[in-house]
């Protein structure tokens, strides 16, 4: 029955991203397919073999090592204000979203030593080969799994007088439906480790589906090659890494204002619902709205609405409030649950995204900023739609 239901969830989801189709008859479909069975297969792989077990837990185990690493540099800042207790939302900025500067100042000596960039490069051509898919869309795509929004879309900068609005489309909606690598590590503190792992790829083959779906890409060979040469700004290993710490600060910052903004308006308007219908909250009115979602995707009639409510929260809000009410409810799901919450809940799906990229991709061309501005409503629903279809793939397989 789980099957059969997941099946239709993943059918509703192509349906309903082809109903806001530019070009149905353009619709790549061979490369769709093949991107759904590489999903199927890799989710297979990596939950229902030892072999991906072994492979995903010391992929874990790194994370974590990397995190002990990153704690030590907050400890030793904050005077052990971060290591008190991991869960206490008062210490959440020292001991999670710190974390993020220590991954940003490793994912900018990568990239400055072009490990990052040829990785990508090859990967997205290969995803290109495979699928039939445009280059710069496939490159893209990869990218969104290392680099956060703004940083996927500058990298193809130079790409960028070779972009109708379709292929801005796309690539807008793989930046929207990927996420960090800078802020894996905090999410991997919040939610189990190998869901975040288990959601990056899905995300990158969910977000070029249902994007190829409602934008299909028609290209020509001269219009679709990819630069890697000018990835990195810094001159030395060392600017690098002062760099990536400088970027991750910013970073980290910047989620922790998102953070004070979204919780404090959360709180009222659900006092102002609460006094007008007493016992009624945001959180709740989302999670009957998507009641008939979450039937689809497997969780089970005792979840959905707690369920419905986190998946609901964190596209009003982001992912990063949604988590931390999860936190707290993780105990009362069951396995199956967690991880379809947890692969759906880690991607940058979110209201405040629109404007992120907007403004990035008209800081490069104004005039596409105001392309991405108009059809932003659009973009959200195609990311969140990509990420109930990642979601639902996972809970396939547990």
């Amino acid at each position: 029955m789980d099957i059969i239901l997941g099946l239709l969830a993943i059918a509703s989801v192509i349906g309903l991203a082809m109903l806001m189709s530019s070009n149905r008859n353009k619709i790549p479909f061979k490369g769709i397919g093949i991107m759904l069975v590489l999903q199927a297969l890799i989710t297979w792989f990596m939950f229902n073999t030892e072999i991906g077990r072994i492979i995903i837990e010391w992929i874990a185990d790194v994370f974590e090592k990397l995190i002990e690493f990153g704690r030590e540099g907050v400890e030793f800042v904050v005077g052990g204000i971060a290591m008190t207790d991991p869960d206490d939302p008062n210490v959440f900025f020292f001991d999670v979203l710190l974390i993020i500067i220590f991954f940003a100042t490793i994912l900018s000596v990568l990239t400055y030593l072009k490990v990052l960039p040829l990785i990508i490069k090859y990967v997205g051509g290969a995803l290109s080969k495979v699928t039939g898919l445009p280059k710069i869309e496939s490159f893209t795509a990869v990218n969104s799994m290392f680099f956060g929004q703004s940083e996927a879309l500058i990298a193809i900068k130079s790409q960028f007088h070779r972009i109708t609005e379709n292929r801005l489309y796309i690539v807008s909606a793989s930046a929207m439906g990927s996420v960090s690598a800078s802020i894996i590590g905090a999410y991997m503190t919040m939610i189990p480790p190998e869901y975040v792992l288990v959601a990056i790829p899905l995300n990158m083959f969910s977000a070029l589906i249902v994007a190829s779906i409602i934008a299909p890409p028609d290209v020509s060979g001269e219009d679709d090659e990819v630069d890697v040469n000018d990835v990195s700004d810094s001159k030395s290993i060392f600017e690098a890494m002062a760099n990536g710490a400088m970027d991750g600060g910013k970073i980290a910052l910047i989620v922790a204002t998102m953070l004070i903004a979204f919780l404090a308006a959360l709180e009222l308007v659900n006092y102002v619902v609460g006094a007008v219908i007493p016992g009624a909250s945001l959180e709740l009115g989302l999670g009957y709205l998507l009641l008939p979602l979450t039937f689809l995707m497997g969780i089970s009639p005792g979840e959905m609405l707690d369920a419905g409510s986190l998946m609901g929260l964190k596209v009003v809000t982001n992912e990063f409030v949604a988590m931390l009410q999860f936190i707290e409810m993780q105990d009362q799901f069951s396995e199956k649950t967690v991880g379809i919450v947890s692969v759906f809940l880690t991607s940058f799906a979110n209201f405040g995204s629109i404007g992120i990229i907007a403004g990035t991709v008209a800081g490069m061309d104004t005039e596409k900023g105001k392309t991405v501005s108009r059809f932003g409503m659009k973009l959200l629903v195609g990311a969140t739609l990509a990420s109930i279809l990642s979601a639902t793939i996972a809970g396939l397989f547990l």
